[in-house]
């Protein structure tokens, strides 16, 4: 194996707790490709949350940018593995432009008044994930359906959406809101901790922004999940784990929001381990 493409496995095996049940699913070509762009995005999300000083991480992305713009010059083994990506694969290397604008408004501790703020940081951060793992999925043998990086942008942007709410505490303890400020004022939600370190919530308010909140994105997993059919076997299989995963968590924060009050939720390895298995199941044998 390219030992580029080796060690940017082994990132993902390592890092990807969540998608790496799923991306073992992927033939080795697409496995490797899948990893590759992983290992990128993790590392520019790692200088994001990195405790460096805030020049210091500017002068980080401002790297990435430029050793994005001539990757064929590149040493790096994870930057030589995303060139080898792009060679066998039509990556959209513009995406990790978008995924670095998306970890600058946090640098500059962007808020947002409304949903549509939001989403433009989802999509960022998000969407453009998405799309970069659809460069690698393909099509089936029906051909591409135009709307399918849209329907990749969306999945991206639920998915996103969970990890907010799933975070919401942590978020807090760092002093990052994403919760949409005018939302919270209209349900009227102060977030704050109470004396014990959890999220403090007297009178149910912050449940219920909760479960309306858990209601919209599972609306956004609805028009996301929609590329699923356009997708060969292997690649739907894949995308499916890797969306389960996250959208059994939205399931159980919705039915219990008090559940991201005290620590990060997480689902157990071997239920993780059950929705890849389903998902590569209704893969092989679809009904």
């Amino acid at each position: 194996m390219n030992p580029a493409l080796a060690e940017a496995e082994q990132i993902t095996r390592t890092e990807a707790r969540n998608f790496y049940y799923g991306i073992r699913l992927l033939p080795t070509a697409k496995r490797q490709g899948l990893c590759a762009l992983y290992a990128l995005a993790r590392r520019i999300d790692d200088i994001g949350d990195d405790e460096a000083p805030l020049e210091k991480k500017r002068a980080s992305l401002a790297l990435v940018r430029k050793q994005l713009s001539d990757l064929d010059a590149a040493t790096d083994p994870v930057l030589a593995a995303v060139a080898e990506t792009a060679r066998r694969f039509p990556v959209p290397l513009e995406a990790f432009d978008e995924l670095l604008d998306g970890v600058e408004m946090d640098l500059r501790g962007a808020t947002y008044e409304t949903f549509d703020d939001l989403r433009i940081y989802c999509r960022c951060v998000a969407g453009s994930v998405g799309r970069l793992c659809l460069s690698i999925f393909g099509n089936n043998t029906s051909g591409t359906d135009p709307r399918a990086p849209l329907f990749a942008d969306q999945l991206g942007i639920a998915l996103q959406q969970t990890n907010i709410l799933r975070d919401i505490r942590e978020d807090l303890l760092l002093g990052r809101v994403y919760l949409p400020g005018g939302e919270l004022e209209r349900f009227g939600v102060h977030l704050q901790l109470d004396d014990s370190g959890a999220l403090h919530d007297p009178d149910a308010r912050l449940a219920a922004y909760i479960s309306f909140a858990a209601d919209r994105a599972q609306r956004w997993y609805d028009l996301g999940l929609r590329l699923l059919p356009h997708l060969d076997h292997r690649s739907a299989a894949c995308c499916a784990a890797m969306a389960g995963i996250y959208h059994h968590l939205l399931l159980r924060i919705r039915d219990n929001p008090t559940a991201v009050y005290e620590r990060r939720m997480s689902l157990p390895p071997h239920e993780k381990g059950r929705v890849a298995l389903t998902a590569l199941a209704k893969a092989v044998f679809p009904v």
